[in-house]
């Protein structure tokens, strides 16, 4: 919670079919700076009979190759402009099946499952996520600047993709029945 008492906001503007080399080359020349090597990814998206889904909310739980474990719960999603925005909470836990365990001892299940190679970039105060997935590769940009972050990449703000990788990957699965349930890479059980 901020100062105020009100969760903190996530500001975020997704591109697809992203030339992902082009783009590191591109975010040395604006001098951003590299986070960190590209992370492995596992996520988990709970509910509990569809109180979430039915509030338009979303609790997740991520599994960090070699850095632990995030629960996430985001509100429903608003946008101003292009820019999708959301609460978010978020709380860092040491272990994944653990929280997975808990969430299980109260009611919750895992509803969908979904991967992605990520690596965070920093530019100011904004957060630039490249991010590998069975879909592709896409780019968010995150933070109060996003939409002049974007701009100063090459991207047009109204290009950007409105929907989550979930509702993505769902029209993928309707075209394609013979993929996955879940957003894995072919190699993943």
């Amino acid at each position: 919670m901020t100062a105020k008492g009100k969760p903190p906001i996530e500001r975020e503007l997704k591109f697809a079919q992203v030339d992902l080399e082009a783009l590191r080359q591109r975010l040395l020349e604006v001098e951003a700076e590299r986070i960190g090597p590209a992370v492995f990814e596992e996520n988990w998206i709970v509910d509990r009979g569809g109180e979430l889904a039915r509030r338009s909310a979303v609790l997740r739980v991520r599994a960090e190759e070699g850095r632990g474990a995030v629960m996430t719960f985001k509100g429903p999603a608003a946008f101003e402009g292009a820019v999708k925005v959301r609460s978010e909470l978020e709380l860092r836990v040491e272990n994944a099946q653990t929280a997975l365990e808990l969430l299980g001892a109260l009611g919750y299940r895992v509803e969908k499952r979904y991967q992605k190679m990520r690596e965070e970039w920093r530019l100011g105060s904004e957060t630039i996520c490249l991010d590998h997935t069975p879909l592709g590769d896409f780019v968010e940009f995150e933070g109060a600047k996003a939409e002049a972050v974007a701009r100063r990449c090459g991207f047009d703000p109204e290009q950007a993709v409105r929907k989550s990788y979930l509702m993505l990957w769902a029209e993928h699965v309707a075209s394609n029945p013979d993929v996955p349930r879940d957003m894995v890479f072919a190699d993943a059980k």
